[in-house]
């Protein structure tokens, strides 16, 4: 009995050898995974990149933003002269947060009238809640430190400082007032969704036709190749167009999810971005020997984009690194798209440059998907 389960061992292990490339993925996946919950979660949000409008520009003003730089919750990515321009910095993303100091605001402090407005983008789930409490936080401990210092040049009672408040810094959430996690979650479902089918419908259908060896029949037909893979393309694009339609109608008409910007830009900037997954999609099933292989590469993909396109946590907080292996995939350019356009309701103007390296990967991972797919079929 021993002898037939060496044997059975022996013909495993030869067999599992022998598929270097899923052994390679099934020894390097730890790995990945390691340094991927290592250096590009992180769950302590800090250095949130912040718009200051000053607009009193005095002593007091200048303290209240060394609170907020030196507590390592914030840091000045820009500074802007008004609120509307502060605002329009968190839809560029130049910024997560904004802090609009009003003029007077030192006049103001002695007053014990001063208030302070704090915007924080709504659209980043872990970004608001953390800006949220730590501004607030900052705000008060900000405030008694000037009141303490009062305190002591007058030679007052401390149990009189409750009276004595000089600060209020009132924080606003934007786009998503209540926090709500469907206004947070549905944008970045249809981005996954999006990528997740073109990748693994479009892999695993030319990897079948390999295997089954259906494709040499389909190839001494008249079909030229490129013909060939945009057969194959076209039913996959029209199913995840279907899903991703079907999320969205859900989620606004169901869930009661806003959808704020020009429905039929998204729908244009998603075809766009289908494609990138479909060209992603054709170059797995070129590397990949088997569905199996196939199955496991794509996941292993799909798991490094998610972690990395900022869909739960912010790409602002990971390593240059590790941000330069996100842009490697279209979930990372999209994921700011579709934020901007169903929860903010922006326009074009404000995500160009996600557009422009959109466009650059599809045609770029296209032409080198099927190159490779015709270099295989010859």
């Amino acid at each position: 009995m021993l002898q037939r389960i060496w044997a059975v061992m022996q013909k495993e292990f030869i067999q599992t050898i022998r598929a270097r490339r899923t052994l390679i993925i099934l020894l390097l996946l730890p790995i990945i995974q390691l340094f991927l919950f290592g250096y590009a979660i992180n769950m302590n949000i800090e250095h949130v990149p912040m718009a200051v409008a000053d607009q009193s520009l005095d002593a007091a003003s200048h303290a209240y933003v060394d609170a907020l730089v030196t507590s390592g919750f914030f840091d000045v990515a820009i500074y802007v002269p008004d609120q509307a321009r502060a605002m329009a910095a968190i839809d560029a993303g130049q910024a997560k947060a904004a802090v609009i100091i009003p003029p007077d605001f030192g006049e103001q402090v002695e007053r014990g009238t001063a208030q302070a407005l704090f915007l924080v983008d709504g659209a980043d789930l872990f970004t608001a809640l953390s800006a949220y409490n730590a501004a607030s936080t900052i705000a008060q401990a900000h405030a008694t430190e000037i009141v303490m210092e009062r305190v002591q040049r007058a030679g007052l009672i401390t149990g009189n400082a409750e009276n004595l408040m000089p600060l209020d810094g009132r924080v606003r959430i934007l786009y998503n007032p209540n926090l709500d996690d469907l206004w947070f979650l549905i944008p970045g479902l249809v981005a996954m969704l999006l990528q997740t089918q073109t990748i693994a419908l479009t892999a695993s259908s030319v990897v079948r036709e390999r295997e089954t060896g259906t494709i040499e029949q389909i190839l001494v037909t008249p079909i030229r190749p490129t013909e060939l893979m945009l057969g194959k393309i076209a039913p996959h694009l029209l199913i995840a167009i279907i899903n991703m339609l079907t999320i969205i109608g859900a989620g606004v008409f169901w869930f009661g999810v806003p959808f704020q910007g020009n429905f039929w830009l998204f729908c244009w900037l998603s075809f766009m971005y289908a494609f990138s997954g479909l060209g992603l999609g054709l170059l797995v099933s070129t590397v990949s020997q088997n569905q199996k292989q196939s199955q496991q590469l794509i996941a292993t993909l799909l798991m490094i984009a998610v972690v990395l396109c900022g869909f739960i946590f912010p790409r602002y907080t990971m390593p240059w690194t590790i941000r330069l292996v996100g842009n490697l995939f279209p979930l990372t350019y999209f994921m700011p798209i579709a934020r901007g356009i169903i929860t903010k309701g922006l326009g074009m103007h404000y995500f160009w440059e996600e557009v422009a390296a959109l466009a650059v990967y599809v045609v770029v991972i296209v032409f080198v998907a099927a190159r490779a797919f015709r270099q295989q079929l010859d």
